[in-house]
């Protein structure tokens, strides 16, 4: 009990001090994990005769899969981000279409794919984050010198 509140607390404080750039990636994590769940199940699915309770767990990865894509389309600025943001909130609405054909089929390929070019847009993201945490670090804003 004690450990299920510690980290409990952990993943709060991880959430609420992360920097946008950093929960996109975590968000990234959350949905290339549950694909990778839902996968391991598809293939257990496949190896052997179809099990209604995996067929239900699958479907619960992948939806969840599908809700963290929704929460990255809302997360987009349209404003700021011009193009890119565009071709994001395409890339997503194509995603999540996947999916629902994914879940409905169980299709392992379909799966296979997003989870894929979600990983690379994890990958590229993270990237980004570092960058710029690292010239945060190099280039800290200057302040105001009240001491004279």
């Amino acid at each position: 009990m004690a450990y299920t509140n510690a980290l409990s607390a952990y993943r709060e404080t991880r959430i609420k001090t992360a920097s946008p750039g950093q929960l996109i990636v975590m968000l990234y994590d959350e949905a290339v994990k549950h694909l990778d769940r839902g996968l391991e199940l598809l293939g257990m699915n496949m190896a052997g005769k179809r099990d209604p309770g995996k067929i239900e767990q699958i479907s619960k990865s992948i939806l969840k899969t599908q809700e963290i894509i929704a929460e990255l389309m809302v997360s987009l600025d349209f404003e700021q981000g011009g193009d890119i943001a565009k071709n994001l909130f395409s890339l997503y609405t194509w995603f999540n279409q996947e999916l629902l054909e994914a879940n409905v089929k169980q299709d392992i390929r379909r799966v296979t794919i997003v989870r894929n070019m979600l990983n690379e847009l994890r990958s590229s993201w993270n990237e980004i984050v570092a960058k710029t945490s690292t010239e945060s670090r190099l280039n800290p804003p200057t302040g105001i010198n009240i001491a004279g």
